[in-house]
């Protein structure tokens, strides 16, 4: 039940899948949606690539709702996409064709019937090995050119087509598109969505020297939209939970110290939320809501955030093995405090900073938060060889000191 003995189903903070306002405690996007919604109007090709559970995808359904008022959009998802679709171009073109038809009937059910007989039409019948990209895109500037409204593509997990170059091939059509677009009909936009930017698909694909920076996609505007939470963002999706709890918490420093740990990382911000509202105030010690909503309460689902395994820290540990560079740099930082400078063209840098580890701070690197900091610091100190060295005996003396070598502050 929540305040005042409404019965209703009650708001929850969410860190799987999609936010959706209704059932879960969010940050206002209104801001963030608006510098996109500039984008968009302005006719820009642009790629949305962030740190994994960054709020990429929630953020892109609630463009395609806000969208709606003036254009037609087109939402898909590369991760529905098998592996047998990426092989070859005509499997890819007639799978992409499909999607697309479907994904525009669906997401805009009062197009014209000469539009919507277009858009059936991409998933015709073809012969065997006919249905080339340079025939999808054919189809898609007619659809664009019979269309009484812009037509606006969102493509979300472009991650899941690295190492397939039918995808760069894909993208050299958009390109293509994007720069004949004052001669012939094309897309208003196109946003893609995900981890990897193109270009570090393009070295995926081809590591060759000579190729690894031609990416087919430098038409893509900058986006320079920050999707981490303030201190401000945070207050107000305190402020509505506050509105259903009345837990009596200090909003101003909690959100202080929701920024200050995790640097406005949304899960990070959401998980440490969700775990005072339903794993502190079920314990002992708390056993309330208003109890866990305090700076004890916020030490504890630190301490706990820290002990658990999440898909978040699984894949940090995970690149921490497949990039050994990015792994000696990062524990380099972390125990000896030696300065590395933040430089985006060296490769190690960038592609730290691509999977959100670490952030320039002044022209240099540090780890993008604290709450990583103490996850790499405990993850470090865990292994056999540090466990043989003077800086893991010292540090076992005093856990809750900031330690001279490593510089990373464990207080809680």
């Amino acid at each position: 039940m929540l305040k005042g003995g409404v019965s209703k189903m009650p708001r929850v903070f969410n860190t799987t899948a999609v936010c959706i306002p209704e059932k879960h405690y969010m940050v206002n996007l209104d801001s963030r949606l608006r510098e996109i919604r500039q984008l968009v109007d302005e006719g820009k090709y642009f790629t949305i690539n962030r740190a994994r559970q960054y709020g990429k995808t929630t953020l892109l359904m609630a463009l395609n709702q806000s969208l709606k008022n003036a254009y037609y959009t087109v939402s898909l998802d590369f991760q529905t996409f098998g592996s047998a679709e990426f092989r070859t171009e005509y499997t890819f073109a007639e799978a992409f064709a499909g999607a697309f038809a479907e994904g525009f009937e669906y997401n805009n059910p009062s197009i014209p019937g000469r539009l919507r007989d277009l858009a059936d039409g991409l998933e015709e019948e073809h012969e065997e090995k006919k249905y080339t990209l340079r025939s999808l895109f054919r189809k898609l500037r007619s659809i664009c050119a019979a269309s009484d409204r812009p037509i606006v593509l969102m493509i979300d997990e472009v991650d899941s087509a690295s190492n397939n170059q039918v995808f760069l091939d894909f993208l050299a059509q958009l390109r293509a598109q994007y720069i004949t677009r004052f001669q012939q009909p094309a897309f208003q936009s196109v946003i893609l969505a995900g981890v990897c930017d193109v270009k570090n698909l393009k070295q995926k694909i081809r590591p060759e020297g000579e190729h690894k920076y031609n990416s087919p996609w430098n038409i893509a505007a900058d986006f320079k939209v920050d999707m981490s939470f303030s201190a401000a963002d945070i207050a107000g999706m305190l402020e509505e939970y506050e509105t259903d709890y009345n837990t009596g918490m200090d909003i101003s420093m909690m959100s202080e110290l929701l920024r200050d740990y995790t640097s406005g990382y949304p899960f990070l911000v959401s998980r440490l939320c969700q775990l005072m509202d339903e794993a502190v105030s079920i314990k002992a010690e708390y056993a309330s809501k208003k109890a866990a909503w305090t700076k004890e309460g916020f030490n504890e689902a630190v301490r706990m955030l820290l002990s658990e395994k999440n898909t978040l820290f699984e894949s940090l540990i995970g690149k921490l093995h497949d990039y050994p560079r990015l792994n000696t740099m990062l524990e380099t930082v972390l125990f000896t405090g030696r300065t590395f400078l933040y430089n985006s063209d060296e490769n190690t840098t960038d592609i730290a900073s691509m999977f959100g580890f670490i952030k320039n701070r002044n022209g240099t690197v540090a780890v993008a938060n604290r709450i990583f900091e103490m996850r790499l610091y405990n993850y470090y100190l865990s292994q056999s060889e540090m466990q043989e060295t003077e800086l893991y005996r010292t540090s076992l003396q005093d856990r809750s000191s900031i330690k001279r070598k490593s510089r990373v502050y464990m207080k809680l």
